[in-house]
Formats: structure tokens, sequence, C-alpha cells
């Protein structure tokens, strides 16, 4: 019985995961197409662009929080979380084509999503 019942929470955590970076991805389009619309040195040719920039983003995040251990959003961890998050905002642009940023866009940019991130539910980045 408690094998049975373990069995079904590792597939509803599994399940979970996968909704979570589903809605992860979308949220981080949305806040990133906001941010490229309001940041000067900040811009996101098509929608395509978008899509594979929230694709890198979100990976790199991931990637940073489970290795570092470090939130990377721009609000959550102070100083460390938002230097991190303007980072991978700025590397981004080195692996997505028709995603241009510049330094300063990528730390208004980062503060941007902070403050999106902080009258929003969930978490884009």
């Amino acid at each position: 019985m408690a094998d049975e019942s373990m069995n079904n929470r590792n597939r509803n955590d599994e399940s979970f995961g996968i909704g979570h970076a589903i809605i992860r991805l979308i949220v981080t389009a949305i806040v990133l197409a906001i941010t490229a619309f309001l940041t000067p040195g900040f811009s996101v040719d098509g929608i395509w662009a978008l899509i594979v920039a929230s694709i890198v983003i979100t990976l790199l995040d991931y990637l940073i929080e489970k290795i570092t251990g470090i939130d990377a959003s721009p609000f959550g961890r102070g100083v460390v979380g938002f230097i991190v998050s303007a980072a991978i905002i700025y590397v981004t642009q080195y692996f997505v084509a028709g995603f241009d940023v510049t330094f300063w866009g990528a730390i208004i940019g980062a503060l941007v999503i902070g403050v999106i991130n902080a009258i929003t539910p969930g978490r884009a980045m």
C-alpha cells in the first residue's frame, strides 16, 4: 500500500514538473515580450526569437539553480539574484539570433522583470 502511494506521488511529481516547466516557459515569454517593449537596449526580433530566448533563459535559470542553488529571481535573492538574472539575460543573446541586449539593457531588463515578477503570481525567471 505504501509503495503504491509512493509510486502515485512520483508520477504526480513528474507530471507537475513538466506542466510547471511549460507554464514557466510561457510566463517567461510573456515577461520577455513586455520587458523588450519597455526597456531601451533590449530587443527581440519576432515570435521565434522570443520563444527560443524563453527556452534558453528557462534552461540557464534551471541549470544555475540546480548547480549553485542560487535563485535567479531579480528580487528573490537580493543582489546576487539580480546579478545572476542580468547575466542570464545578457548571455542569452549569444545563443539566440534576433535577441539583442546591451549590458545596460540587461540590467534594466532585470529590474523590469523583477517588477513584473513582484506584481504577477508565480515565478517567471
